[in-house]
């Protein structure tokens, strides 16, 4: 490939652009100057030949010194750290910081700049710099700087010299279940799990078996209309919850409104049908829920229930207006806002404020929708608080939104248009994901001052003993991948992983959550040393976990700060993947890229070596050909091993359950998050199941067991 122009490669380098990286292999690999021109105009700069670029420099430069001040400065509590003021070069300048509690910090102490003066138009601009002191209380504050007559202001975060581990925890480890919601369904659920069902599993957990958390996928919000996104990771927003967790006996005005009798019938057809089927279907459950919800809607509200939802959509604030509205119209008009009438495709435009007014109802309900959601999720965390656990519920935060859904609406302009995230080729991937999500801009990011991702950040943290944020390193750097080319032409884009992490500890701090960041797959080290030093929890899978020559990691040599499991719901249930699932279902989907014998070979010698180490430990006799239980038994007992602080068990592995929730790569060729709970013979099983299930006490059990025999 040729060298890239020399002021291509200054203006990438400007804007956290990779020209190069290195690949999955250790080879060094030279971006395409095609793929460095569009993700360059994703973020709206010029790069097409040597003119733009250069012309881009000289913008990028003046759009600097322009700047009196930084948009967004992000410091930590336990260090001093500096800002940069431009004001014309001698002036006298005055700083002063307005923090959070309204009171005012002076004094700030000038340091030492030696940066020439820049030629702004025949105007001599200067650099000061200046002292932010390490006592500063955490926080979004405030900076003012004032210069003659000219006065900016710039958001100022404080954020934690690390996360601790909540109170509640200590020093000590806990044990939880990791499942997905949707297929946990209940004698009371209306075909799919919700939040009622999401108590009770924690409740008996934690009451019966000593759990300290319940680990669930995504619950983000999904278009209303159908066919309804199966994927927990592919969400309309990550702002707000999907409607169909909700049970709609738990709202209190359920008591008052008419035809309960009826809806009470609609339940029974809807679960007799969900029965009957051997997926979960999503919108035969909506459908019916959704007619309930709306007659639940029109039930009048007593004083203060009316007070409260008003208290409710006053701090959600423009940010649920912009989603309901978004729900009204995709009801009315798909929900593909590109292709929606031009006057209603962006949310600031008239013509939408127009339609909110003309739709008020319906807007009404999306809020009032999100309201319910907020009192059945608070009720679930302090549920499973009372019930004994350290932590309560810990939810999952997906890396990106659908690119046609309410939040690549409401936020395009922080939004990077005409790319993808996604992820490039890897030994398990050789052709690279497209994820089809837009990423953030971070350029936009600053000049938001970050709030878009902390109010992201905060949603999913609102009602939470901690969150797991998957593929955390897209908070230090993300594959775009521009429009129209595959993921291999992709390239990497670098965040401001200071200010993200930073507003993660910030926010996990206040919310007293734990955060476990998903950081599988190719990682470069500094960056989980970065984590750790931050206070963010790794992810540890059992069948990832290798020595240097491929055999399996020693328990004791496992990490301390992370969370760590058997499996992942990228994989089969234990029981599956120990029969080989994940070499069929890939070998009959054409997803190999070698021969099916090959595959199962090294599978077969994979876990022969993790039997062998189950053997040395003590954990499977050694003269005995165990069981598929006893494996599995084994294999959590393993866990027990490790210094990890946090123990997940899969709750299809508790049933034994064989089929797997999610095969990567793959869209409609396998029905990717819509399994339900089932027993080892492949039979549904209810959650009054699980309750009484032996196989799944004795897992709990093991898993007990381990958690408070290092604490003895």
């Amino acid at each position: 490939m040729s060298e890239l122009p020399p002021a291509l490669v200054e203006l990438a380098n400007r804007y956290g652009v990779a020209t190069h990286f290195d690949d999955w292999v250790g080879r060094r690999c030279v971006v395409r100057q095609s793929t460095l021109v569009a993700v360059l105009g994703a973020l709206g700069v010029s790069a097409a030949d040597e003119d733009e670029c250069t012309a881009s420099l000289a913008a990028h430069d003046r759009a600097h010194w322009l700047r009196c001040v930084a948009p967004t400065i992000v410091t930590r509590s336990d260090r001093t750290s500096s800002f940069w003021v431009h004001v014309d070069h001698g002036a006298a300048v005055g700083v002063w910081i307005r923090l959070e509690d309204g009171s005012v910090r002076t004094g700030l102490r000038q340091l030492v700049n030696d940066t020439p003066p820049y030629d702004l138009d025949g105007r001599a601009i200067g650099e000061a710099t200046f002292e932010l002191p390490a006592d500063l209380p955490l926080g979004y504050h405030r900076l003012h700087v004032r210069a003659g007559d000219r006065e900016e202001a710039a958001t100022l975060v404080v954020t934690p010299s690390t996360v601790r581990m909540p109170p509640r925890l200590g020093a000590g480890r806990a044990w939880g279940l990791a499942t997905q919601l949707y297929s946990v369904r209940s004698e009371r659920s209306w075909g799919i799990g919700d939040l009622t069902d999401l108590t009770d599993l924690a409740t008996w957990s934690a009451g019966v078996h000593g759990a300290g958390f319940v680990l669930v996928n995504p619950l983000h919000a999904a278009a209303p209309t159908a066919p309804m996104e199966p994927s927990p990771y592919l969400p309309t927003s990550r702002r707000f919850v999907n409607p169909i967790y909700l049970r709609v006996e738990a709202i209190p005005e359920y008591a008052y409104a008419r035809n309960r009798g009826k809806f009470q019938k609609s339940r029974m057809a809807t679960q007799a049908r969900a029965a009957a089927r051997d997926l979960i279907d999503r919108d035969t459950t909506w459908k019916s829920k959704r007619r309930a919800l709306a007659n639940v809607h029109r039930v009048p509200r007593s004083a203060g229930r009316e007070l409260a939802f008003a208290a409710y959509r006053d701090r959600a604030g423009s940010s649920l207006a912009d989603f309901a509205t978004w729900c009204a119209l995709a009801e009315r008009h798909g929900n593909d806002w590109h292709r929606w009438p031009e006057a209603l495709r962006h949310p600031s435009n008239p013509a939408v404020a127009d339609f909110a007014a003309a739709h008020a109802d319906v807007v009404d309900f999306h809020c009032w929708l999100q309201w319910q959601l907020d009192d059945q999720l608070t009720a679930a965390q302090a549920t499973a608080l009372q019930a004994g656990m350290a932590l309560g519920v810990m939810h999952d935060l997906a890396v990106g939104v659908d690119p046609n859904g309410a939040d690549a609406w409401a936020l395009q302009d922080v939004l990077a248009l005409g790319v993808a995230a996604g992820a490039p080729p890897d030994e398990y991937n050789q052709l690279g994901q497209d994820w089809s999500q837009p990423p953030w801009r971070p350029d936009r990011l600053v000049e938001t001052s970050y709030e878009p991702f902390r109010a992201v950040v905060g949603a999913v943290l609102r009602h939470a003993g901690g969150v797991r944020i998957d593929h955390v390193i897209g908070l230090f750097r993300l594959w775009w991948i521009p429009r129209g080319v595959p993921p291999t032409e992709g390239t990497y884009v670098r965040y401001d992983h200071e200010a993200m992490i930073g507003i993660v500890a910030l926010e996990a701090h206040r919310a007293g959550a734990v955060v476990v960041g998903e950081d599988l797959g190719t990682v470069e080290p500094w960056v989980r040393d970065y984590l750790r030093e931050r206070g963010l929890l790794g992810t540890s899978i059992l069948w990832f976990e290798e020595d240097g020559d491929g055999s399996p990691l020693p328990a004791d040599r496992w990490r301390e700060y992370c969370l760590s499991s058997v499996t992942t719901h990228d994989l089969p249930p234990t029981a599956g993947y120990l029969a080989g699932e994940h070499v069929r279902i890939r070998r009959e989907l054409g997803l190999l890229t070698r021969p099916a014998e090959e595959e199962l070979a090294d599978d077969r010698v994979e876990q022969a070596a993790w039997l062998a180490e189950l053997r040395r430990t003590g954990l499977l006799d050694a003269s005995e050909a165990p069981s598929v239980d006893d494996v599995v038994r084994a294999l959590y007992a393993y866990l027990g091993r490790t210094p990890s602080r946090l123990l997940a068990l899969a709750l299809p592995d508790a049933v034994g359950d064989v089929r797997a929730q999610n095969q990567p790569g793959t869209v409609d060729e396998y029905p990717n998050w819509r399994v339900p709970l089932a027993g080892p013979d492949g039979r549904a099983m209810l959650l009054e199941d699980l309750f009484a299930d032996a196989r799944a006490a004795v897992l709990a059990h093991v898993m007990h067991d381990q958690v408070t025999a290092a604490g003895e």
